[in-house]
């Protein structure tokens, strides 16, 4: 009787062993065939932004009257206070006790999140690559390193303004952020809201003399491949911005 309770905790033994290598192997097998994001060249890094101007020489109805869509664009590169003004135009946070940002937001559950697709010396003192704007603290937070527009022209069904801008701004919306309060008619606000950043973008731009147009007409997943989005991060829009 000893002998048959030894070798039953034996053979118990050995099968807790062979079922936690079928599990290690399961859930080694799904690490590996998880999407990843693009391999950066660089460690992730943030780049401060100059400080927004609150403060400017073209009057709101100004803009208004000169804002058009445009699609063509010189080979002059932008400065980072350009880039800096537009991203703080978009999302940039202009009430610091509360963290309001420039766009309303439905319960300021804030969903956008605005992608920087940077050129080869396309903007001073900034190397070609795919950045995320941070809002708190007003800084980008680089992705990866490396030229991608022609990728995202070809995701954005071949539009060449795309590939030809010195930088394109993707705007994308975490719609769980909204959606968690406010249930389906929180995908409703999220519209609302990503509109409300592209207009500011689309006005800050003609304020600085720089030309953009909102594209919408894009693969969403070749987007978010291109870029290396997390799957929550869906894009709205891609805003092709340089001087004219």
């Amino acid at each position: 009787m000893p002998y048959l309770r030894a070798s039953k905790r034996k053979w118990i033994l050995v099968g807790l062993l062979v079922g936690l290598v079928i599990i290690g192997t399961f859930f080694v097998s799904l690490w590996i065939q998880k999407p990843r994001r693009p391999q950066t060249t660089h460690a992730e890094a943030s780049i401060p932004l100059p400080a927004p101007e609150t403060r400017g020489t073209v009057s709101v109805e100004e803009a208004i009257s000169r804002r058009r869509s445009i699609r063509e664009y010189s080979k002059q590169p932008l400065t980072l206070r350009e880039l800096s003004q537009l991203l703080w135009a978009a999302q940039g946070i202009t009430e610091h006790k509360w963290k309001l940002r420039a766009a309303p937001s439905a319960g300021a559950t804030y969903p956008i999140e605005v992608y920087v697709v940077v050129g080869e010396d396309d903007v001073v003192g900034l190397s070609p690559g795919v950045y995320q704007y941070i809002p708190d603290g007003h800084e980008l937070r680089l992705l990866f390193l490396g030229d991608v527009r022609d990728q995202l022209s070809s995701a954005s069904l071949g539009q060449a303004w795309v590939a030809q801008a010195p930088v394109d701004l993707v705007i994308t919306a975490v719609y769980e952020r909204t959606t968690m309060r406010y249930g389906d008619r929180g995908v409703r606000y999220v519209h609302m809201e990503a509109g409300h950043v592209a207009e500011n973008i689309y006005l800050e731009a003609t304020a600085l003399n720089l030309g953009t147009v909102a594209v919408g007409a894009f693969e969403d997943e070749e987007v978010q491949k291109v870029l290396g989005l997390p799957g929550d991060h869906k894009p709205l829009y891609v805003m092709p911005v340089g001087h004219i």
